[in-house]
């Protein structure tokens, strides 16, 4: 695939402008990952408009497999039985947290009258599998737990995630369904990463910007604490190996057509379809990982925003799909 000719020429002047466009995420390995962490936290910062929502942190009581993770609450704080988005942050595993400020988690709680717990779970290769995702399994009780003092329904909690976070909200529904301590009522997978083996076209595409398939190898590396594609590699750390899809939430999943994770996830869209599983797939055109993040004023972006947004309204508010305009 020739990804010049393909790349959505605004995406393109996008990429050219950010610096993180000009990263390559597979030039690091595990010795050097505090190096990249380093980088991206350092990264240009915008200034911050005051909150719209009120925000706290709140330490997770630790549970039997020593997860005690950091949660994040945005809360709009309009009464009680909202509904509730669960959000876990991307990173290829390695890198991110949940302890900054984001706006589009304050504006998901404003827009659809909801709170918004975002889970700050450890980080690979310093902790692989399955430590992130039992940190976001405690918190997912924790949330359940405390529904009355959150203001949610415990019955209306929406999983999200995006790209490693994507995987490991796939993971954790996989988890939460099997271990029936709290059931999720819908999983929403912006580009999700669920295969460690990296056998598809799309994990092969050459000169895709942002995350490529070096960058793909060293966050499973990381993440597995091994060489990823073995045969004993659980599902819960690489959903597309599950067989048994039955019985999952509604699902939502976005994903360019130039990001390495596409094929994946067109995958595990099917299979879940094919297990009975109501989902909804969106693939966009001339589009890279991370591509509505990055570059958000494209229209291609804006595109995806939209689709995002009334995938959360049907999600966390099902009797009503009217989405104000973003």
């Amino acid at each position: 695939m020739d990804v010049a000719s393909t790349l959505d020429p605004e995406i393109a002047a996008g990429l050219a402008a950010s610096p993180v466009g000009k990263l390559d995420f597979g030039s690091y390995d595990l010795a050097t990952v505090p190096d990249l962490r380093a980088v991206m936290a350092n990264m240009p910062a915008v200034e911050l408009p005051p909150p719209t929502v009120g925000i706290r942190d709140e330490v997770v009581d630790e549970n039997e497999q020593g997860a005690a993770p950091t949660v994040r609450v945005y809360n709009a704080e309009r009464g009680s039985g909202r509904p509730c988005v669960f959000w876990i942050h991307g990173g290829g595993y390695l890198f991110g947290s949940a302890l900054t400020r984001d706006l589009r988690l304050e504006r998901w709680a404003t827009t659809f009258d909801c709170a918004v717990v975002a889970v700050d779970y450890r980080l690979a290769p310093e902790n692989p599998y399955p430590a992130p995702l039992e940190d976001c399994h405690a918190a997912l009780c924790w949330t359940a737990k405390h529904a009355e003092d959150l203001g949610i329904d415990p019955a209306r909690i929406t999983v999200v995630g995006a790209s490693a976070g994507g995987g490991l909200a796939a993971g954790l529904t996989l988890l939460a369904r099997d271990r029936a301590e709290v059931a999720v009522a819908h999983q929403v997978l912006m580009y999700p990463m669920i295969d460690d083996r990296n056998v598809t076209a799309s994990s092969h595409i050459a000169g895709t910007p942002v995350w490529n398939r070096a960058a793909n190898v060293l966050g499973w590396r990381a993440y597995l604490g091994r060489e990823p594609g073995g045969d004993d590699v659980p599902v819960y750390a690489a959903p597309a190996r599950a067989t048994d899809l039955a019985n999952l939430p509604p699902t939502f999943i976005g994903v360019g057509n130039l990001d390495v994770f596409r094929d994946e996830d067109i995958e595990y869209a099917l299979r879940l379809l094919a297990a009975g599983v109501p989902t909804e797939l969106h693939v966009y055109p001339g589009a890279v990982h991370g591509f509505e993040v990055i570059i958000p004023t494209a229209a291609v972006s804006q595109r995806c925003q939209r689709d995002l947004d009334a995938a959360l309204a049907r999600a966390l508010n099902p009797v009503s799909e009217a989405v104000p305009a973003s």
